[in-house]
């Protein structure tokens, strides 16, 4: 391996370690947004590829479909699985690329976000509904079984309320980072215009 390409590597395991410290430190990776350079995009692409995968699968099992998705009866805990993946690829690249573009968008405004930087942006302030896969799902399945997946039974009233609750908190967390964010990298741009560095 040349010592040219070693760094970059480097950098990729930074971002892919960094990547959860997002949930408890979150002003010191967002900083991190601020070089919109293609070597920094580049090692942070695969924290970024993470991030939103997995948030995207957490999304889709937040679907109305998924609740209903066992009730055909030649369907398994595979199929779920697989088609948690696959939709959460497609949940995924519509979030990515079309709610940076959104973004950017909006914080265009001000003339102080590219479109790398807001769709990298996204994918930290997801960290939140991609925890949810660890935190909030396994809980729930060890409570309901199958029945998430099913149209009525056990998984209805007041426990499920908790469970739609901290999916809720989760999101707001998630809106939360993101306002930070927007307002980390804004800072940076104001003291690029400023003439500080």
């Amino acid at each position: 391996m040349s010592a040219r390409a070693e760094p970059r590597i480097v950098d990729e395991w930074g971002w892919l370690r960094r990547a959860p410290l997002v949930l408890v430190s979150p002003r010191m990776v967002l900083e991190g947004l601020r070089d919109d350079s293609d070597e920094a995009a580049r090692s942070r692409s695969e924290a970024v590829l993470a991030l939103v995968l997995l948030s995207g699968i957490a999304s889709v099992l937040w679907t109305p479909v998924a609740g209903r998705i066992l009730n055909d009866v030649v369907l398994n805990w595979l199929d779920v699985a697989v088609w948690a993946f696959i939709g959460g690829g497609f949940y995924a690249v519509a979030f990515y690329f079309v709610g940076g573009l959104i973004l950017q968008w909006l914080a265009r405004a001000g003339g102080w976000i590219s479109y790398r930087q807001a769709r990298h942006l996204l994918a930290f302030a997801a960290a939140p509904v991609a925890l949810s896969l660890f935190l909030v799902w396994p809980v729930r399945l060890a409570v309901y079984g199958e029945a998430v997946f099913r149209t009525g039974g056990s998984d209805r009233g007041a426990g499920n309320a908790v469970f739609v609750g901290l999916e809720l908190l989760l999101v707001a967390w998630a809106l939360g980072l993101l306002v930070l964010g927007l307002a980390t990298v804004r800072s940076n741009a104001s003291r690029s215009s400023a003439g500080i560095s």
